[in-house]
């Protein structure tokens, strides 16, 4: 998917304040993976409780029905999918991992479109001594700083899960050492230095599993949060071509509980300043490791199961949706949303699997400049000619007018022409029911969106406009348009 610019000003202010957007069609400004949207499965208990809440009942990986119809159909009407399994994974429960895989037919007996990733790493260091003995493993906490882990990764168990996905004829998209043991840690770190020779012997050991260089899955790594100096050592040490991509987490919202969660999704300028961060990971690929590409391997937006009364209501979109758009601006491949199903922050509810509002927002990968209050993404369209934009009205009394304005202008300066467009666009506006931004139940265009009967989602069919309007955009709400007759050069 290739991406371009948009710039925007505003004109007046009327009932609805009217908007130029100016999209520069002529070259784009970055490019995702196919496959970019990307979903986890996390490996949480039950008694996985913060806040006096206990939110993933039966949806952690070793309990979740894989079997359940209408988790079935979420996850086939969300084709194609990566779904990245693990999340928190300890290297101790690898092995109860296969027995979990054996069941995940509904993803497998797929014809295409669902790739598999595994995190192989360990989060809880502490509980290791239990299993040194088992595993022979070498690596230890250190004696002289407090939540260091030193020596080399002990890959045995790694292999034997190869070997069972192997025997089994599964297809792993990618394997990501470790889980947020980068820089500072949580609960436990490693040594950049040490971080890249282990990253080595996962790609030795994935080359020796998998010698065909076209089905080799992709390694990753290292999936922690961004730390400025351990990134560039770790990037730098680790070698030409041994880290196919470059994973970084974010929960920039703040803890679950936090109250102010819902105000900052629909604060522009809060929700801008984890740009440097996307800013920084990309720019220290292009300098460290160009062969790689920028993963977000897991982000729920607020740590601890996401944020209580809102993580699961339409006002979560307006992050969701803008961080897929600015990780698109910053050359970033892949997006891993925390989590399918468990916590308050899953595309599905933890107890039915019925989808929460953020599982519609699945439909487009874009990206933006925006302007304070409406946030604006635009790419190249899929399939088809033309171009697609998602507009993100974050204020809750103002509505949008917009006007698109076309520039071919390689050099800048003014646009070259207003856009009028002659076809009929497809427009598709989520709402909350009620106007309550913390409503479970989004509407597309007017209308709720629910299951059939049938347990189906509900094909998702858009409002066609005559091409000569404006584009409007209610308050409170985001909206996708494609436009068949937008001509970018960009998209050829």
């Amino acid at each position: 998917i290739t991406f371009f610019a948009v710039l925007l000003s505003c004109l007046s202010v009327s009932k609805a304040e009217k908007v130029e957007v100016v999209v520069e069609g002529a070259t784009s400004i970055a490019q995702t993976d196919e496959d970019f949207i990307c979903v986890a499965l996390d490996w949480w208990p039950t008694n996985k409780c913060d806040y006096d809440q206990c939110p993933w009942g039966q949806a952690g990986l070793f309990n979740l029905d894989l079997n359940n119809k209408i988790l079935e159909k979420a996850i086939k009407a969300f084709h194609p999918l990566r779904i990245r399994v693990g999340g928190s994974l300890q290297d101790q429960v690898v092995y109860n991992v296969r027995n979990n895989i054996e069941n995940c037919q509904p993803f497998q007996k797929q014809d295409k479109g669902f790739l598999f990733g595994f995190s192989i790493g360990c989060l809880d260091m502490k509980r290791w001594d239990e299993l040194n003995e088992f595993f022979n493993q070498t690596r230890k906490e250190s004696e002289t700083e407090k939540t260091l882990w030193v020596g080399d990764w002990y890959s045995h168990n790694a292999r034997d899960l190869m070997s069972y996905t192997i025997s089994k004829g599964y297809k792993i998209d990618s394997y990501e050492l470790g889980n947020e043991l980068c820089g500072v840690g949580v609960s436990a770190r490693i040594e950049a230095k040490q971080y890249a020779k282990d990253m080595a012997t996962l790609k030795n050991l994935v080359k020796e599993m998998y010698p065909n260089p076209k089905t080799q899955p992709k390694i990753l790594g290292p999936g922690g949060f961004y730390d400025k100096k351990w990134f560039d050592t770790f990037l730098d040490a680790s070698g030409h071509d041994v880290i196919d991509g470059v994973t970084h987490h974010i929960y920039n919202l703040g803890p679950g509980n936090n109250p102010d969660v819902v105000r900052r999704v629909q604060d522009p300028f809060f929700l801008t300043q984890i740009a440097q961060t996307f800013k920084d990971v990309s720019n220290a690929i292009d300098k460290f490791a160009p062969w790689s590409g920028a993963w977000v391997s897991e982000s729920g937006g607020a740590y601890n199961n996401g944020g209580q009364l809102v993580s699961y209501t339409f006002a979560f979109g307006f992050w969701y949706l803008d961080q897929l758009g600015m990780t698109s601006i910053y050359n970033h491949k892949v997006y891993c949303r925390q989590a399918l199903t468990g916590g308050n922050y899953a595309l599905l509810n933890t107890a039915t699997f019925i989808p929460n509002p953020d599982y519609y927002g699945k439909v487009l990968s874009v990206t933006h400049k925006g302007s304070p209050y409406l946030r604006v993404y635009s790419h190249c369209a899929k399939k088809e000619p033309g171009v697609s934009f998602v507009f993100i009205n974050l204020s809750k009394n103002t509505s949008f007018e917009i006007d698109l304005f076309h520039d071919l202008n390689l050099n800048g300066g003014s646009p070259n022409f207003e856009f009028k467009g002659h076809k009929e666009r497809e427009e598709y506006h989520l709402t909350p029911k009620d106007g309550n931004i913390l409503s479970s139940v989004v509407l597309l265009n007017g209308t709720p969106l629910e299951l059939l009967d049938s347990l189906e989602i509900p094909e998702l069919k858009p409002k066609l406009v005559v091409g000569l309007t404006p584009i409007r955009i209610a308050a409170h709400s985001i909206a996708f348009v494609t436009i068949r007759d937008f001509n970018a050069p960009a998209c050829s």
